[in-house]
């Protein structure tokens, strides 16, 4: 193994490393939440989540306990909702399958439910020493700039190609510290644009550099449009309550309240929408009026369409996934975000 990336990668580190409260401890479990959570977060705005996070449910055992709803409104606001679920997941079977214990190895930690092979790697590496790589956005921009690696590194020959490399880079005295060193550079120096090459520690190793040209690794594959999808909300209000509805699991935002509705496709119009996600709710429904618009953005497709103030005569009836939501169960309820702020603006609940 070539060790100048190492020699020069873990002095800098010590040096110029962030003081983040989850690098203070070697809490398996700990690191475990900070590495799920943190995926596709940025530290500043996940930081704070993480630690109200370990602050709601401390221990393993804590979370595995936890029902679904409260670990989803801890998560509320992070997005991407299934990393909370596989957490809930994972934990579950920490406790059934391993006495409440967090795997020390890779291997155990990859069988976990859905934790993939950067979060094994990450757990594995600075909670019990293993030596094994942990290559997320960060340490793939680094390595793709210092090796000049081409090609789309998230998947196939290049991808199996750059793991090669990080793994034999990664020293087997401080396998944990080089995996952090590796993506606090990317995330501090070797930024996407206008990276710092001048204060980086690898410059003179670095191909991309020594070429100028930093900025054209990694190659991002282009990314097809994103999908406008038509959707539909009913608003329905009633003794200073509003009408919830749990979205079902499996799918966009699975398991949080929400308005009730969805996305208009096919043959639905935005009526079929409505009546579909208010039946068998009893007594009737009619729309009277508009309430607002919908426009929000998530990775893969943006939702435009509107929200229909909806007039509900009769009781709830038998759906358990449906309640008249008053401001307490606000506040205690995981909502979906833009829903929960729509109904912020709102100037006030009307009587019906």
């Amino acid at each position: 193994m070539d060790t100048a990336l190492a020699d020069r990668l873990l002095p800098w580190y010590r040096e110029h490393r962030r003081d983040l409260s989850f690098r203070r401890t070697r809490d398996p479990y700990a690191i475990l939440v900070a590495e799920v959570l943190l995926q596709r977060t940025r530290i500043a705005s996940g930081l704070p989540y993480f630690e109200r996070f370990m602050a709601a449910f401390p221990t393993v055992v804590d979370l595995a306990a936890a029902p679904e709803e409260r670990v989803l409104k801890a998560w509320e606001g992070l997005g991407f909702y299934g990393r909370a679920r596989n957490l809930h997941r994972a934990a579950k079977a920490v406790v059934a399958d391993h006495g409440g214990r967090i795997p020390g190895t890779f291997a155990r930690l990859r069988e976990l439910p859905g934790i993939g092979d950067y979060t094994a790697g990450a757990v594995a590496s600075i909670a019990f020493g293993e030596r094994v790589p942990a290559v997320d956005g960060n340490a793939i921009r680094v390595l793709a700039r210092v090796f000049r690696l081409r090609g789309d590194l998230t998947r196939g020959d290049a991808r199996r190609g750059l793991v090669g490399i990080a793994a034999d880079l990664v020293p087997p005295g401080e396998p944990g510290t080089f995996n952090q060193a590796l993506m606090e550079l990317g995330a501090t120096v070797c930024r996407p644009r206008a990276p710092r090459c001048p204060e980086c520690p690898l410059r003179d190793l670095c191909g991309a550099f020594r070429d100028g040209q930093p900025e054209r690794y990694p190659e991002i594959p282009p990314r097809p449009p994103t999908p406008v999808i038509r959707v539909a909300f009913a608003l329905a209000q009633r003794g200073g309550n509003v009408l919830l509805i749990r979205r079902p699991e499996g799918g966009l935002l699975a398991g949080l309240w929400a308005l009730p509705g969805g996305e208009v496709g096919g043959k639905r119009d935005a009526g079929a929408v409505l009546r579909a996600a208010l039946s068998g709710l009893g007594g009737g429904a009619r729309v009277d009026g508009i309430a607002g618009r919908v426009e929000h953005t998530f990775s893969h497709r943006r939702w435009e369409g509107v929200v229909y103030r909806v007039r509900i005569s009769g009781p709830l009836g038998s759906r358990e996934d449906a309640t008249w939501a008053g401001p307490a169960d606000l506040e205690r309820l995981p909502l979906v975000p833009f829903h929960r702020r729509f109904l912020e603006r709102l100037h006030g609940p009307e009587e019906h």
